[in-house]
């Protein structure tokens, strides 16, 4: 009888047999912490896991917990080995090797293998899918929609793999043996730039690019928590891809697809607010926006510091409306979930091991900023994104959830943060700048299209401003007026810096290098800690063959902490090779 190897099922607490989640569909008797607890098997009957579309969904699922497993890993890796995090004195060696781009071949956190778990998962799930396909076991929209999403996942994988290890094998059949994948012989690697090739032709020849819909099995909400924001955004990751291959048209092209998600089927609110970086509400505060008590707006006491309230609240708010409007794709972490949260004991410094910190270049960083009121420094930072607690700067980011929580029991709520808004918005002003269109990306990092397309003083007709007159993907309609009454979909957008209450950054006008640097700047302001910082100074050192681009930065944050090796690495990562991780598991 033929055999599955490597794949991931959900099961029931109890461990005694296989939950499919046609069951839970059916009798509405799954909780979260069924959907998401995976037991890996390391062989499974075909016949009793792809028998129809509730198989496949299972199957789906198997894979996502599997790929939660990555959490902890992707954040080290893209947030240590660049300039905003940082050891502690709780932190091991292995933790210091990583910010010290001096890693040992057994260094668990460059161990590949985990990614490849991932990718075998994947692997196994497609090839069924096309089996189930063959067999009519489920109709050809269904398996559009489950194998493109599989297929994403597998890419986005990849795409890790080939920033952070630069020539990996490229396996997109299951194995008999997981070990062989470091056999040069058997799978040799492809540069990191032919593995871009491969993503971006895979992935663009996906079948299905949009969100499952909402009438698909996948889509269903247990335990609160809705299950559509779960998965990958495939637009969001192409933009990505496309991006790193210098194909700035066709990623503006993906991410403004994704900016307009409302445009296609939105009403009311969500139309002007689903991905917009909406402006903040000064009387309610209901919103995600740095603000003030109103009147208080001189006063750092009326800092609205909240987690259902301001900026703040995008870590740490409830599923709601306004969640929505910012977040593209998050992962929930849970008591009773499989894999636990692994954020709690790395970050925190009451309830974890406090393992790491932001750097001194970091906070430099946020004080350096200047906010609307004047106040000399970014409240994103020290006010938000990470807190003196007990003597210590603690990342809060990921921990706002748990500790809101008082409850004899460890709380483990809170979130795998992967794709928001902000980001979206930060990436398509890169594209849009290295596509020379440096007043739109000047407009989306301040303070909107509004602000930027309007002459002052504004006219009472404003029919023909406010709006960027340009083809797809560079069409804004920012109108407000009331003498005619326009209330156009871009007309709440207060761009990245509008919502963080700052003074702009740079000028309109200014050239794509200054530009791209107040974007890549803004890029550490915002998104500090959410897995992107050491992808974003790679991807721009490679595209201006400047090395000291990303050195000089890697350079200031151990410098400033007294360590003695501060020289020696930047010279080390003068040399791009030097960039990438030992291709080594044990």
């Amino acid at each position: 009888m033929r055999t599955i190897q490597m794949i991931t099922t959900i099961s029931t607490k109890t461990k005694k047999h296989t939950l499919l989640w046609a069951i839970a569909l059916v009798f509405s008797l799954s909780s979260c912490s069924d959907f998401l607890d995976v037991v890996p098997e390391d062989k499974l009957v075909e016949e009793q896991v792809y028998r129809n579309v509730y198989d496949a969904d299972a199957a789906v699922i198997g894979v996502y917990g599997k790929f939660m497993a990555l959490a902890e890993k992707n954040v080290i890796l893209n947030e240590m080995r660049a300039d905003l995090m940082t050891t502690t004195r709780n932190s091991s060696p292995l933790l210091k090797e990583i910010s010290e781009h001096n890693v040992s071949a057994n260094n668990p956190y460059a161990n590949p293998k985990d990614f490849y778990i991932v990718i075998q998962n994947c692997n196994d799930v497609l090839k069924n899918f096309d089996i189930m396909l063959a067999q009519k076991k489920f109709t050809q929209g269904e398996y559009d929609q489950r194998y493109s999403d599989i297929g994403a996942i597998r890419s986005w994988v990849y795409l890790q793999l080939g920033i952070h290890y630069g020539s990996v094998p490229y396996i997109t059949e299951p194995i008999e043996n997981l070990e062989d994948v470091k056999n040069i012989s058997k799978f040799p690697r492809l540069s990191f730039n032919e593995l871009l090739d491969k993503l971006v032709a895979f992935t663009e020849n996906l079948p299905y690019k949009d969100l499952y819909s909402a009438e698909s099995s996948m889509v269903i909400t247990i335990d609160g928590y809705n299950t559509a924001k779960f998965f990958i955004n495939k637009e969001c990751l192409l933009g990505d891809l496309q991006l790193w291959k210098g194909n700035y048209l066709a990623a503006a092209n993906h991410y403004k697809f994704v900016m307009e998600t409302a445009t296609r089927g939105g009403a009311n609110t969500a139309l002007y607010d689903t991905y917009r970086v909406k402006f903040a509400e000064v009387i309610t505060h209901d919103d995600l926006a740095v603000g003030y008590v109103r009147y208080s707006e001189q006063d750092a006491k009326g800092l609205i510091d909240s987690n259902t309230q301001g900026w703040r609240s995008i870590f740490a708010r409830d599923r709601d409306q306004l969640w929505n409007d910012e977040w593209i794709w998050s992962l929930p972490f849970e008591n009773n979930f499989a894999p636990k949260n692994p954020f709690i004991k790395l970050f925190s410094n009451k309830n974890g091991d406090y393992l790491v910190k932001p750097s001194q270049s970091a906070i430099d960083l946020w004080n350096s900023q200047t906010q609307a009121n004047n106040f000399p420094y970014d409240a994103r930072g020290s006010k938000f994104t990470y807190k003196i607690v007990n003597g210590d700067p603690v990342i809060m980011k990921y921990l706002y959830s748990s500790e809101a929580v008082t409850s004899t029991v460890a709380n483990t709520k809170g979130q795998w943060f992967l794709y928001r808004a902000a980001k979206l918005h930060l990436r398509y002003a890169e594209a849009a700048n290295r596509n020379n269109q440096q007043k739109i990306a000047y407009a989306i990092l301040n303070f909107g299209i509004k602000s930027a397309y309007q002459p002052d003083p504004i006219p009472t007709d404003v029919t023909n401003i406010q709006q960027t007159l340009l083809p797809f993907p560079y069409d804004f309609d920012a109108r407000m007026g009331d003498f005619p009454n326009f209330r156009a979909n871009w007309h709440r957008g207060a761009g990245i810096r509008g919502r963080a209450y700052m003074k702009a950054a740079g000028a309109i006008g200014d050239d794509m290098i200054t530009t791209e640097n107040n974007i890549i700047q803004e890029d550490a302001l915002e998104l500090a800690y959410e897995g992107s910082r050491w992808e974003d100074l790679v991807r721009i050192a490679l595209r201006r063959n400047d090395p000291a681009f990303l050195a000089d930065k890697v350079y200031d944050k151990l410098s400033k902490e007294g360590n003695s090796n501060a020289s020696t690495v930047r010279t080390k990562l003068m040399n791009v090779q030097n960039w990438y991780l030992p291709f080594n598991w044990n």
